[in-house]
């Protein structure tokens, strides 16, 4: 069965929780960034919970403990199958998939199509533009506890960090490779 990013991601906060609502999934999915890194917004976090409920992934009841204002909240577990297949789904992830942002390489492809000048000024905006991303995410981990935080919250500020480094680095050496003093 397949899973979406989405309800990977809903997947691993359901089973990390035990039991969670969506408003919670929501400020979580905020707090540690996912918004930003996988393109998830609110509605589809509500969606994606939708399709695993349907694929008998979670299960859900209304939350009558709740006090105070606004509806009912429903509360999400995780099923043996849901764990099944989140556990294959990290495994998969972790063995088999890349890092890469396609649009980039697509560009990179199409550099003939520009001068060198052109081509040097864009690569000097994705720095900075990769460095103001780096200490934004560098702000959120140190904001939510930094090394104290669990290893897997740590590796998914740590995993980002690592890779917008080494686009700088590569940045640098495509900017010295076509710069005319070289």
């Amino acid at each position: 069965m397949e899973l979406a990013n989405v309800e990977f991601m809903l997947l691993q906060i359901i089973c990390e929780q035990q039991e969670v609502s969506g408003y919670e999934i929501n400020q979580l999915v905020k707090k540690r960034g996912y918004k930003e890194w996988a393109d998830i917004g609110t509605t589809s976090i509500y969606v994606g919970l939708n399709k695993l409920s349907k694929k008998q992934l979670v299960n859900s009841h209304i939350d009558t403990a709740k006090q105070g204002k606004g509806p009912m909240p429903r509360k999400f577990a995780i099923t043996n199958e849901g764990k099944e297949l989140l556990k294959q789904q990290i495994l998969l992830a972790l063995s088999s998939s890349r890092e890469r942002n396609y649009r980039f390489d697509l560009a990179l492809a199409a550099t003939p199509f520009l001068t060198s000048e052109e081509v040097i000024v864009a690569l000097n905006k994705r720095k900075k533009f990769l460095a103001a991303a780096a200490e934004n995410i560098n702000k959120k981990f140190e904001a939510q506890g930094g090394a104290r935080l669990p290893f897997n919250v740590q590796a998914l500020f740590r995993h980002p960090l690592y890779l917008i480094k080494h686009e700088i680095n590569f940045m640098d050496i495509l900017i010295t490779e076509l710069s005319p003093e070289k």
